[in-house]
């Protein structure tokens, strides 16, 4: 893209525009009193150009994993502009076609699963989760049955209630005090072993799940909120045997498991939900970001049919049923993207693609690791990947954060190739590399991104070394 003489004076417009008026996100606004703030411009493919025309590989799908099925997809847009134009919106109380046609398709990729409830963001879809569970406690246990388990470094969203279920404390900080109710459970990185080194860490981890039902009574915890793949907090895949015994422990004590999906989900691991690659069955789970690949705003908290008839076992008391809203969950748009995301996902065979091109980047992540002793892992699971940085392979001391977010910064500053990072989540652990580009990619594409980061590593290594 070459931005003219006519657009550049634009653009220059929207800057100034930008700088006087939008609050960014995860964004410190000293800086742009001496610098200008990135503008995205254009996207194709897994390219995007910011306002001074240079081109990027974007390998974060959208900065926060969401754009699964890559830019500018016109079959999308024009999906979303029919359906808004015959019909845009009404509240949720009443259905609409691509509502119903959606959520025919999504459940078929879901066997045990049933409903689907929509909003429009992770955050949202978590907190209709937690509102279940905590209803069917009032309506069934007399209110005993509310607290909800967490994991430590997993995430699951920005409303203080969500912060309150978020296992990652510098995400959390300043923002108390939180919703009471909420309890945490140990993390499931065995690189980060909590025990030292143990036998069969996966059952050692899912066995800490029971014993904090234990002490807290299984008579008062009512759920429990697990990424398949924890996505913020280090790109943390589950060790064997884990999720098998979380099941188990969950049915032993009448603990309903919801999996939040809003970073796995439509394909991201290589199966249409991350955790169909474990042998689990959840009873609620919630889901955003690639549903719709980012063309428009769209969650959802998708039930079993038992938990959905919780809320039609009481019909003669008024306040028995799902006492809840989401004002835009009644927008069309997000279902009609939705819809025609699925369809490239199955035409294009991109779930395919992932499992083939996720092998291929591993191997390549694991081509670096055998030259760089700055990483001391790498892990991941199809087009999800991390790479965790050390000073010190032996003793695993985690690379300080400046470090980290500097091979972030060599990448685009001298490759042009975007690469996420874990920051300012979990103090002294911001030390992982992340990387989801969407699932369209190539191996050319997947080699960009590891000559990007192969040079960065040297270059870096080279400058804190000095």
């Amino acid at each position: 893209m070459n931005l003219s003489l006519g657009i550049a004076n634009n653009i220059d417009d929207v800057i100034a525009s930008d700088k006087a008026h939008i609050w960014h996100h995860l964004v410190q606004h000293k800086k742009f009193e001496t610098e200008d703030p990135l503008i995205i411009v254009e996207g194709k493919g897994l390219r995007v150009w910011n306002q001074v025309g240079r081109r990027f590989l974007d390998a974060v799908s959208g900065g926060v994993w969401t754009v699964n099925v890559g830019y500018g997809r016109v079959s999308i847009a024009d999906a979303v502009r029919d359906q808004l134009v015959k019909m845009n919106f009404f509240a949720g109380s009443a259905g609409s076609i691509p509502g119903a046609r959606f959520s025919e398709k999504l459940i078929a990729k879901m066997p045990g699963m049933s409903r689907v409830y929509y909003s429009n963001s992770g955050s949202e879809a978590n907190e209709k989760a937690y509102k279940i569970v905590r209803q069917i406690s009032h309506n069934k246990y007399d209110g005993k049955k509310y607290k909800i388990l967490y994991r430590e470094r997993d995430y699951h969203g920005t409303t203080i209630t969500a912060l309150s279920s978020g296992g990652q404390e510098e995400r959390r900080a300043q923002y108390g005090p939180y919703t009471p109710g909420f309890i945490e459970v140990p993390h499931c990185l065995e690189y980060r072993s909590q025990w030292g080194e143990v036998d069969d860490y996966g059952l050692r981890a899912a066995n800490e799940i029971e014993r904090v039902i234990l002490r807290e009574g299984a008579d008062t915890v009512g759920a429990i909120i697990l990424e398949p793949v924890t996505a913020g907090g280090g790109v943390i895949t589950p060790p064997d045997g884990y999720w098998e015994r979380v099941q188990e422990i969950c049915k032993q004590h009448n603990v309903l498991i919801i999996i939040d999906e809003v970073v796995c989900g439509m394909g991201r691991t290589g199966a249409w939900f991350g955790y169909q690659h474990y042998g689990v069955q959840p009873d609620i789970v919630t889901m955003a970001k690639g549903l719709a690949s980012g063309y428009a705003a769209i969650s959802c908290t998708v039930t079993t049919e038992a938990v959905f008839n919780e809320f039609k076992s009481h019909a003669d008391d008024p306040m028995s049923y799902f006492r809840d809203i989401s004002t835009f969950g009644g927008c069309t748009a997000g279902p009609a993207a939705a819809l025609e995301n699925m369809r490239i996902l199955e035409d294009e065979k991109l779930l395919e693609n992932t499992t083939a091109m996720g092998e291929y980047l591993i191997e390549k992540l694991l081509g670096l690791q055998g030259k760089h002793p700055l990483i001391g892992e790498v892990r991941g699971k199809g087009l999800f990947c991390g790479a965790e940085l050390v000073t010190d392979r032996e003793s695993r001391t985690p690379a300080p954060e400046a470090l980290v977010q500097s091979v972030v910064a060599d990448c685009v500053k001298n490759s042009a190739v975007i690469i996420g990072m874990t920051n300012r989540s979990i103090s002294g652990m911001n030390n992982t590399l992340c990387l989801s580009p969407a699932l369209i990619s190539t191996k050319d594409d997947i080699d960009e991104i590891i000559t990007a980061i192969d040079g960065a590593l040297g270059r870096v290594a080279g400058t804190f070394a000095g």
